[in-house]
């Protein structure tokens, strides 16, 4: 530094510089006279507790903006576990599953590809996929098995044994579903099969197939006509044989379009256009089944709309074919699959059952008994259809008290509750006045102590079971024999008959989880029980489609992965929901062009 320093400072030393010193600091508490003004602008500032600097702040507000931040992140690792939780679930060891698996994997690694006897690999990894439908683990360690069995043929062709290989190949067949190694090993071992044998023998036997009239099956004439075709294709012999084979069943599939029968014709024209797909009258035959199919819908859709007019108008069942029983038996004349006359039948079965229960309410016994008969062979399994029958057995006969230590008689609805469900203890019924009046209720049943602690175990068992899932299985131990077996003891237990009639409500729930937790398999055996205890529930039809959609969208999802053969599976398991589903139609069509 550089300027005119002050010789009279006290700091200054005389060599230069000027030592630092802190001044008097006696004068410090005294006040300061005023600084002279210097000219510049006036500065105010403001102490440090009151400009708020991080330094000053309370140690609770200093860290104030970390309570955020970590709410945020719980929600967002609840939320990962929320959402992730099926894949943290494979995580959790499964005994079963995982014993199976290992046991299929080992006996693949030995060889032991398919067998009958519970140890092949073939066995162990489909009993691993039906303890877990959807594992990558089980469905890749059944392709293992289709490779592993197209290597076999391979080997046992080469090894000149065609009995193993076109074993080997049908196994691969099953379990790939098809694929260039296949398509090979199909036309090798056909043409070892020609080259060992005779070809004029296996075109013998085929035209004493068709003579015979067997077009198709193992032994058919289609598939020894084809046999030799994959050999040689172009036999003319085997060719013209094809023709004739197709002719035969152009003239099956003509006769079953005369009689009406668009089940057997449909299937036919099926069978015929995968052995022929080009053959000549192939459109004609399809045209005239799509004709058939349209009148036949058409007075099918006539005679549901009937049924659900009379069932409105009240004209349930009887004499005559104008009631909703006789019309919806007509729709299901045309087609026995058909779903809303399924479900036409079951709301007659309801009606029925309404109509009986006013019967008891009245003291008609005898009329509700009828009606109850009536509705039993449309709805054998029915929730208020027991409950109904139970009722029944416990109304006493007019002007006739209840007989003392009865025991209730086991009816049709009732008979096939197993034997361990329902306790032999009688029922002591309560006397009633002979004088009383046909149309009062009945009275209620005296049960002994040992009954009523039978009926509160079984319910107790049966609202468990219900709520595992257990409803119309196992026998005994369901839900369904359970309510049954306590309301054979006392048909007027109100615990019992509330928890039966409930369990079609139950099953509704667990049916819409199983679906949003993609277990189809669980979802279809829930759906058949919905259907069994309330076949005439008009959310059957929307539950059946949800399903079928389902299925159809797996199909579709494993058919884009390649994977065929489960592909092919679920794809029939849509197709035997919703038969008639347009996209049925179209993945079948995708099946068979890929293939």
């Amino acid at each position: 530094m550089s300027g005119n320093r002050d010789l009279n400072d006290p700091g200054y030393n005389g060599n230069g510089r000027t030592e630092p010193r802190l001044g008097n600091l006696e004068h410090l508490d005294r006040p300061q006279a005023p600084l002279p003004d210097d000219g510049l602008p006036k500065i105010q500032v403001e102490p440090a507790y009151r400009r708020g600097t991080s330094m000053n702040r309370p140690p609770g507000k200093r860290f104030g903006w970390l309570m955020p931040v970590l709410i945020v992140v719980l929600l967002a690792a609840i939320g990962g576990l929320w959402f992730n939780q099926g894949r943290l679930r494979s995580l959790v060891p499964r005994t079963d599953f995982d014993d199976v698996l290992h046991r299929a994997q080992v006996a693949l690694q030995a060889g032991h590809l398919d067998g009958t006897d519970g140890t092949s690999a073939r066995e162990l990894f489909e009993a691993a996929r039906a303890l877990e439908p959807d594992n990558d683990a089980a469905r890749q360690g059944l392709n293992d098995v289709g490779r592993a069995e197209v290597a076999r043929a391979d080997a046992a062709l080469q090894a000149g044994n065609i009995d193993v290989a076109t074993e080997a190949l049908t196994n691969a067949r099953e379990l790939l579903g098809g694929g260039s190694d296949i398509d090979r090993l199909t036309q090798a071992i056909a043409k070892a099969q020609i080259s060992s044998g005779d070809t004029d023998t296996v075109i013998a036997q085929a035209q004493q197939a068709l003579t015979a009239g067997r077009l198709d099956g193992p032994d058919g004439a289609a598939t020894l006509y084809q046999r030799v075709l994959t050999a040689e294709p172009d036999n003319a012999v085997a060719r013209h044989g094809m023709d004739q084979v197709g002719d035969a069943m152009a003239a099956q599939i003509q006769k079953a379009l005369n009689a009406n029968d668009v089940v057997a014709a449909s299937s036919a024209i099926d069978r015929l256009a995968t052995l022929l797909p080009n053959y000549a009258q192939l459109p004609t035959l399809r045209a005239s089944l799509s004709a058939l199919q349209a009148q036949a819908s058409s007075t099918l859709n006539d005679a549901i709309n009937q049924g659900n007019d009379a069932l409105r108008a009240g004209n349930i069942a009887g004499d005559g074919n104008d009631t909703a029983l006789a019309h919806f038996k007509a729709a299901l004349a045309i087609d026995p699959n058909n779903a809303q006359a399924k479900a036409g039948l079951g709301q007659v079965a309801q009606a029925l059952v309404v109509q009986a229960n006013a019967a008891i309410d009245a003291g008609d016994a005898d009329h509700a008994r009828q009606l109850l008969d009536e509705a039993a062979p449309l709805a054998p399994q029915s929730a208020d259809l027991i409950a109904a029958r139970a009722r029944l057995n416990q109304a006493p006969a007019p002007n006739q008290p209840p007989a003392q230590n009865q025991t209730p008689v086991q009816n049709q609805a009732t008979a096939s509750i197993h034997p361990a469900t329902v306790p032999q203890a009688p029922v002591n019924a309560a006397a009633s006045n002979a004088n009383e009046d046909d149309n009062a209720a009945p009275p209620p049943t005296q049960l002994t102590g040992q009954q009523q602690v039978q009926i509160a175990d079984m319910v107790s068992r049966a609202r468990q079971a219900a709520l595992r899932g257990d409803i119309m299985s196992p026998p005994g131990n369901c839900a369904y024999d359970l309510y049954r077996g306590a309301l054979a003891i006392d048909g007027n237990d109100q615990e019992a008959l509330a928890g039966l009639q409930g369990l079609p409500g139950l099953v509704q729930q667990q049916f819409n989880q199983a679906l949003r937790d993609g277990n189809l398999h669980k979802a279809g055996s829930l759906l058949d029980a919905l259907d069994n205890l309330a076949p005439g529930d008009a959310a059957l039809s929307i539950s059946r489609q949800r399903l079928a959609g389902a299925w159809l969208d797996q199909a579709e999802q494993q058919l884009d992965s390649g994977d065929r053969n489960n592909a092919a599976s679920s794809l029939e398991q849509g197709r035997n929901l919703l038969p008639d589903d347009p996209r049925v139609r179209e993945l079948s069509a995708r099946m068979q062009g890929v293939r």
